[in-house]
């Protein structure tokens, strides 16, 4: 049986406390928190607004966003003590009818988490999201360092915010991507769909 995983929030710089109105915390786990975002609202939104539209994933405790997700290995205890915050946070912030009805939302949440999680410990995902023909569409890219990594985990990236990374994704490999270069392109606007609404790699 595959250890369960899912995405944390890990900071190569400090950028995601300040492009982001609320920065999630390095370590806390994480969901696409896509469900935040109102397709009819979307062009309303302010600059940080945009940026955690466009490239944000939302931290379980914080409900703040971070640019990046690392794979990491989870516990089934982990993973329900997540749902639980999640499921509080639903009710709370968002007007969840009860709690029974929050925490399956939660629990399909988390789960889908999960399922971009099928990589080795320690790859990093980023998210960019557009909105196409009046839908909200995710895809996931996920980065590793050049070269491969040295053996010393998150130190590699740690010490590597500012380098170049080898990218997978929908459209296959490509050769380098900036990271600084990650959150900063515009906001698409309606589009032809080309394809189902979440895109993995």
């Amino acid at each position: 049986m595959s250890a369960l995983k899912l995405p944390r929030a890990i900071r190569l710089d400090p950028s995601d406390s300040f492009v982001f109105r609320r920065a999630a915390e390095p370590g806390e786990w994480l969901v696409t928190g896509s469900f935040l975002f109102d397709p009819a609202g979307i062009a309303a939104l302010d600059a940080k607004g945009r940026t955690a539209f466009r490239s944000g994933f939302l931290g379980i405790a914080s409900f703040g966003w971070s640019t990046l997700a690392v794979v990491s290995e989870a516990t089934e205890e982990e993973r329900e003590t997540a749902i639980a915050q999640l499921a509080g946070h639903l009710v709370a912030k968002l007007g969840a009818p009860d709690l029974a009805t929050a925490r399956a939302a939660a629990a399909e949440e988390i789960a889908f988490a999960a399922s971009l999680c099928d990589h080795p410990a320690q790859t990093l995902i980023a998210l960019h999201r557009t909105l196409e023909d009046g839908e909200i569409r995710e895809r996931f890219r996920t980065l590793t360092p050049r070269g491969g990594q040295d053996g010393t985990g998150l130190r590699a990236f740690e010490f590597r915010a500012f380098e170049f990374i080898e990218v997978e994704g929908e459209d296959g490999p490509q050769d380098e991507v900036d990271l600084l270069a990650l959150g900063k392109q515009p906001v698409s606007g309606k589009k032809p769909a080309s394809g189902k609404k979440t895109d993995a790699s």
